[in-house]
């Protein structure tokens, strides 16, 4: 869950539209079209992103990207290498800072992705409100981390790598019961992790696919001989496929699943990705989820899209919010600025048991 939240920042998957580059990518290429989205000079591209939801409230992330020079030939058969840089910032004082470097070898048969930074993170664990009772946590963590994967591409869209993750923070936990509050110095968090990758990749443009299928499974395998903190083991799975049924009409699909091993810390937990609430609201050693989402595309610039899903956290970390399954649903509009990549704002409403949701930025959620 923390790792998710402190990449947050590094912008969505993006890739240009041609039929050799539909794998994703740190930055999105967009050195040759016009928009008012980015400020160019040459191969240095810098993009704002607004950002707006539950977890970290409303803000802007900052990207930069330079992208590295291809022959004609190597532009037929893999993207184009990229270093990147983010900073992020939101109105609850989170922020947020990182560099990435991303290449691609071999016509794209090898692969590496790495990222490094820093965060601050302001987040609620628990809201005061009726369904808790009066009691509101806030939970702030602060601290580096490091991600870096290679991978090579073993059969047709398939890849198969290896990944390490190292965080090293700080936290404190606020917890006010009827306004009187109390400082909770929960102490450092350090993980040091090895992990296997495999990925199958059919999708036409990741950034917002017309059709094809996405299957990622990771395992991650935390240990104190390495440098933990604890000794725990982290499985992901997700699954998501692309339907167009017509001109202007995309159904597509979402199902993910977590599963976390005993010893597992209240920042690395499971969290239940749909939208309508904070990602913090559930968090547990599982979760799964499944949605569905219908995209229509009203004209040139202008779509909406309506959505519905639900799912589950096992083994919560607290019980406060537990409830036998999560439902989400809801509405959104999206808003074209770069046609020819695909590119959308998204705003979305979304409604889950007990709350409600804004979600604005770039890309789609899935």
């Amino acid at each position: 869950m923390l790792f998710a939240l402190l990449c947050a920042c590094y912008g969505a998957s993006l890739a240009d539209e041609t039929p050799t580059d539909t794998r994703p990518g740190i930055a999105p290429d967009i050195r040759e079209d016009e928009t008012a989205l980015k400020a160019q000079r040459g191969n240095f591209v810098v993009v704002p992103i607004p950002i707006s939801n539950p977890t970290l409230d409303t803000g802007l992330v900052a990207g930069a990207a330079y992208f590295y020079a291809q022959s004609e030939a190597q532009k037929q058969k893999q993207p184009a290498s990229v270093t990147a840089m983010a900073g992020m910032y939101t109105n609850n004082d989170s922020k947020a800072f990182g560099l990435a470097q991303q290449n691609y070898w071999r016509n794209d048969k090898w692969r590496f992705t790495g990222v490094a930074g820093a965060a601050d993170l302001r987040l609620s664990l628990l809201a005061a409100d009726e369904s808790s009772n009066g009691i509101s946590a806030d939970w702030r963590i602060k601290g580096a981390f490091l991600f870096a994967k290679l991978s090579r591409r073993f059969s047709g869209d398939w890849y198969g790598g290896i990944f390490t993750r190292l965080i090293d923070a700080s936290q404190s936990i606020n917890v006010a019961i009827d306004e009187a509050a109390t400082d909770l110095d929960v102490g450092d968090a350090t993980a040091a992790g090895l992990g296997l990758v495999v990925e199958y990749d059919s999708r036409d443009l990741p950034i917002n696919s017309y059709s094809g299928r996405h299957f990622q499974i990771d395992a991650l395998f935390n240990d104190e001989s390495i440098g933990s903190d604890r000794t725990y083991q982290s499985y992901t799975a997700s699954f998501q496929s692309y339907h167009r049924l017509a001109d202007t009409v995309v159904l597509a699909l979402d199902l993910q699943g977590c599963m976390r091993g005993d010893g597992t810390p209240l920042w690395d937990a499971c969290t239940v990705k749909l939208r309508g609430f904070s990602a913090t609201d559930y968090l547990g050693r599982s979760s799964a989820s499944a949605q569905i989402e219908a995209r229509w595309q009203l004209g040139k610039r202008w779509g909406m899209v309506g959505f519905a899903g639900s799912g589950f956290a096992g083994d919560l970390f607290s019980d406060i919010r537990e409830h036998e399954s999560i439902p989400s649903y809801g509405v959104g509009v999206r808003f074209s600025v770069l046609a020819a990549k695909r590119i959308n704002m998204r705003l979305d409403f979304a409604r889950s048991r007990d709350s409600d949701a804004i979600h604005f930025t770039v890309g789609e959620a899935f």
